[in-house]
């Protein structure tokens, strides 16, 4: 009887947001699918024209969706690595004796509360006026000057302002992570007579496998998926060297009339972004160690 009674509540509690992940997430999904078999412009008065795989054939002569490919690629390498690095060491810096370590978690996180659409017109004011003023101050230009008209420098850019957004999040996790770990083994471990290397990375790099399977995951989606921070600061220039691929995709959907075509780009978006991600998790899962 007990339990009847919790299978109803759960089915109570459960349905609402079932209902909302199959509207808001299942079913456009689907339709997407449908619609990226067809030639249309995305107005419901227009034909649809049936084309079949036409539309999943032409990526691989799209050079710039396959420059969009590489550039998105390479940005995520880039962001992944420094945003994690920077999270981690933040992390250990203000689980360490530091005396302002609460004002430095807070000043760590306070980009992550601010919209990737503000964020990137703040730092597009930094690198235009703030750069170049200091590139004429003292000489260096070659360092200081504005990286977003630069081919190179515009995708290091959009590196350096995603580590600045991301990090201070990921340094939440890993703090957690890190607050972990018993501190007998840790006191057991000094007593033993480890060093701080040999303790961190015998210790707390083991037994953070968990934190890093998150840290990850959120960044490796997140950096694949970016789009507010490449609109507002670089807009997918200059000549398209940062053009990322969700902002290809809205592109082609809204700026070229081309819907079908533009939701074979978003399933294969989908299928790369998975395949990655699950492939991540199910290697660092497997190392993961448990007390």
């Amino acid at each position: 009887m007990q339990n009847k009674n919790n299978k109803g509540w759960y089915l109570l509690f459960t349905a609402p947001l079932f209902i909302i992940f199959l509207t808001v997430v299942v079913i456009p999904f689907v339709i997407g699918i449908y619609y990226s078999f067809f030639k249309w412009d995305g107005i419901g008065a227009n034909p649809k024209v049936f084309v079949g795989f036409d539309n999943f054939i032409k990526l691989f002569g799209d050079t710039r969706f396959l420059e969009s490919t590489w550039k998105t690629t390479l940005f995520t390498i880039l962001a992944v690595i420094s945003v994690n690095i920077v999270g981690l060491v933040f992390a250990l810096l203000v689980t360490s004796k530091l005396r302002t370590s609460n004002a430095a978690r807070t000043m760590v996180f306070m980009p992550y509360l601010i919209g990737g659409l503000i964020l990137g017109y703040i730092w597009q004011f930094i690198f235009l006026d703030v750069f170049t003023l200091i590139g004429e101050v003292t000489g260096l230009e070659n360092v200081f000057f504005n990286w977003l008209i630069d081919m190179d420098f515009a995708l290091y850019a959009l590196v350096f302002v995603f580590t600045w957004q991301m990090a201070g999040y990921i340094m939440i996790i890993y703090i957690a992570g890190i607050q972990s770990i018993p501190n007998d083994v840790m006191e057991a471990s000094m007593i033993d007579g480890a060093s701080w290397w040999q303790r961190l990375k015998n210790i707390t790099f083991p037994l953070l496998m968990p934190a890093f399977t998150i840290s990850l995951f959120l960044t490796l989606s997140s950096a694949f998926k970016i789009y507010d921070v490449n609109l507002s600061l670089t807009g997918g220039g200059p000549a398209n060297s940062t053009e990322m691929f969700a902002m290809n995709i809205y592109n082609e959907i809204f700026g070229y009339g081309n819907y079908g075509y533009g939701q074979a780009k978003a399933i294969i978006f989908f299928l790369i972004v998975a395949a990655i991600t699950l492939t991540q998790v199910y290697i660092t899962k497997k190392r993961e160690v448990e007390l």
